[in-house]
């Protein structure tokens, strides 16, 4: 039986990306078998195997449990233009969104089975002169309606909307969004296989608004929502105080939480999984994964970066991806 395969794209130049994609496939042992492509530079993956003296082998590899997969890498060059490792550019900014468009092309075309995305900057992306602020927008200008989810052994979470301004995000608590939404979320995870899953639903106000008495939304918008969506089957309750959602969902593998806006769910998530967690976008015709941290500016050069959330990402990434008709729309 074929193997399913794997785009794993460098992720900015100027950020950990190279240094945690090295380190993860220096050692095939801790990953699944899979035929994995490499979307980066081969100059930038040589100067980091010089700098942490890894050793990054392609062919055929021996994978987890002794099982044969291959590593391979298309060389779409390295940043034209001044840049230095830490700093966003525009040099940085336009290779690194080459490495992921191409992935997503080659997994459009059926090629793929999965991307993995190492980080970017969505600085250095605006400073190239691109219109999305990161991996999710752009894949929602081919499949709208991709969602943001966050995975972890011990907290799932999905996000009403993505990279937006607070002001913005909270002008989506409308009720008909959100039972859209509901709905959609439900449907992605039913193709994921993850059956059974109750959503628990965070307020927007302190102590869910606390009757109306601390705002409006969660009574006008909300809990009809919910209770919308309750009505057409789904398993789901809320709106819940924001500050206890989360611990609710705590160690609860049958729980998702919904958050209503970017950081109202990543900063919970980060605290109990930032090495371990994956952001996982749902409603794609592909499997789309990555670690659940940025370019790490502050640590490049250093060899600190840890490889482990990119190795869940590809882990997840590879689980999932060997049921891709799942997956087709």
């Amino acid at each position: 039986m074929r193997l399913p395969r794997l785009g794993v794209t460098l992720g900015d130049p100027a950020g950990v990306g190279p240094e945690i994609v090295l380190k993860a496939f220096s050692q095939p042992g801790l990953l699944p078998a899979a035929e994995y492509t490499l979307f980066g530079s081969r100059q930038l993956l040589q100067e980091e195997q010089r700098r942490l003296g890894l050793q990054l082998r392609l062919g055929n590899l021996i994978f987890a449990e002794n099982e044969e997969g291959s590593l391979a890498l298309l060389d779409l060059g390295e940043p034209s233009g001044s840049w230095r490792r830490g700093e966003s550019s525009a040099a940085c900014g336009g290779v690194s969104f080459r490495y992921f468009e191409k992935a997503v092309d080659e997994a459009r075309k059926g090629r793929l089975e999965a991307v993995v995305t190492a980080p970017i900057s969505k600085q250095s992306w605006h400073m190239a002169g691109f219109s999305w602020r990161g991996h999710t927008e752009y894949l929602n200008s081919f499949f709208s309606g991709a969602i943001m989810t966050f995975w972890s052994d011990r907290m799932r979470v999905a996000l009403l909307s993505h990279h937006l301004p607070l002001q913005e995000a909270l002008g989506l608590v409308k009720a008909d969004i959100l039972h859209r939404f509901f709905m959609h979320l439900h449907e992605c995870l039913e193709k994921a296989e993850q059956t059974g899953l109750e959503l628990i639903v965070a307020g927007l106000n302190p102590h869910a608004g606390e009757g109306g008495v601390l705002g409006k939304e969660e009574e006008r918008e909300i809990r009809p929502a919910v209770e919308r969506a309750k009505a057409d089957g789904l398993k789901i309750s809320g709106p819940w105080p924001p500050d206890v959602v989360f611990r609710q969902a705590l160690d609860r593998p049958d729980l998702m939480a919904v958050a209503l806006y970017h950081d109202q769910g990543l900063i919970a998530f980060k605290l109990v999984a930032f090495e371990t967690g994956v952001n996982v976008s749902l409603g794609l015709p592909f499997i789309r994964t990555s670690p659940d941290h940025g370019t790490a500016f502050d640590i490049v050069g250093l060899g600190k970066a840890d490889p482990e959330s990119l190795r869940q990402a590809l882990r997840l990434g590879r689980r999932l991806a060997a049921a891709p008709l799942q997956f087709r729309p």
